[in-house]
């Protein structure tokens, strides 16, 4: 029988706002009262790892040793294969320190320029529990990148990117709509089939 999660308080080991309000809005129907790292003045651990799995890993795990208590993290991105799968888990990264994800889709279609525009966004959600536990899940999501960017909703490349069999970019879509189809979604649908399908 797999742990459970239903009326647990869990940390969302991220400092990025527009992660912590999807991911929240993802368990509130479970009863999960979710608090962010950033309000609880955790520090952000050095993203050291070789793939979106190994760097959710590092936050998760860090925030779990610090506060005692079950930590997910999210670690996600934009891969592009015309561009070798950049910015890949450097997404973040290509928006610079002040976080301009203008300029940051502003560098993919620079370096693009008129290639293949095929791309998915992937990510990787890390459950660590107190005790050492881990467990992963993955969800991905396949598109297409346009330019210019439409859409002032969801946050970094989203409004760049526009998922498969739809024509409305992911700034576009009515949040709702997205927590049911994004990258992050279909990840925590796993991770709900593993902790809440049992009531």
């Amino acid at each position: 029988m797999p742990r459970r999660l239903a009326g647990h308080r869990l940390v969302i080991a991220s400092h990025n706002p527009g992660k912590v309000e999807e991911i929240t809005a993802l368990f509130a129907p479970f009863g999960v009262e979710a608090v962010s790292a950033a309000a609880l003045g955790m520090p952000e651990p050095e993203e050291t790892g070789d793939s979106f799995e190994a760097n959710a890993a590092i936050k998760a795990q860090s925030a779990a040793q610090l506060d005692g208590l079950p930590a997910l993290a999210d670690d996600s991105g934009l891969v592009v294969p015309a561009l070798a799968g950049a910015p890949g888990i450097y997404s973040a990264r290509w928006a610079g320190p002040a976080g301009d994800f203008g300029e940051a889709m502003a560098r993919v279609q620079r370096e693009l320029g008129g290639r293949d525009r095929r791309a998915s966004f992937v990510a990787a959600l890390v459950l660590a529990w107190p005790d050492g536990g881990l467990d992963i899940f993955r969800g991905e999501v396949q598109g297409r990148l346009i330019w210019p960017p439409r859409g002032d909703r969801g946050f970094g490349y989203d409004p760049m990117f526009v998922p498969e069999g739809d024509s409305l970019t992911f700034g576009e879509i009515e949040p709702a709509r997205k927590h049911q189809i994004s990258h992050r979604a279909r990840a925590f649908a796993k991770l709900a089939d593993t902790y809440f399908r049992y009531g």
